[in-house]
C-alpha cells in the first residue's frame, strides 16, 4: 500500500509549502491506528525521517527542522500534512510519506527551495 505525497513545489529562501499525505481508500479503516512519518531525500543523500506523527497524536522532528515544521493528521480525511516553513536550499529534497515502520515508497513530491 501506498501513500501518496503532494503539494511540492518551488519556493524562494524563507517561503511556506504544504506537503499533503493521502492514504488511499483500501486503508482507509485502518488509518487512525497508524503513525505516519515524513522522509526527504534530497540529491545524492540517503532518505532521512523529516517527522512523524503517532496515533496518539504525538509528534517527533528531526533537528534540522525543529520549530520550522509541523506535522498534523486529520484522521476523518485520512490525511497527514507537513506545513514547512521558513525554507532553505538545504531543504530541497523530493519528499515522501509512509506508514511506521515503512512499507512501499510511493512517488514523493519534489521540494525546490531556490531564489
Amino acid at each position: 500500500v501506498q501513500l501518496q505525497a503532494s503539494g511540492g513545489g518551488l519556493v524562494q529562501p524563507g517561503g511556506s509549502l504544504r506537503l499533503s499525505c493521502a492514504a488511499p481508500r483500501a486503508i482507509f479503516s485502518v488509518f487512525s491506528p497508524l503513525s505516519i512519518d515524513w522522509y526527504r531525500q534530497a540529491p545524492g543523500k540517503q532518505r532521512e525521517l523529516v517527522a512523524g506523527v503517532g496515533n496518539d497524536g504525538i509528534t517527533n522532528y528531526a533537528e534540522s527542522v525543529k520549530g520550522r515544521f509541523t506535522i498534523s493528521r486529520d484522521n476523518s480525511r485520512k490525511m497527514v500534512r507537513l506545513q514547512m516553513n521558513s525554507l532553505k536550499p538545504e531543504d530541497t529534497a523530493v519528499y515522501y510519506c509512509n506508514t511506521r515502520p515503512p512499507g512501499d515508497w510511493g512517488q514523493g513530491t519534489l521540494v525546490t527551495v531556490s531564489s
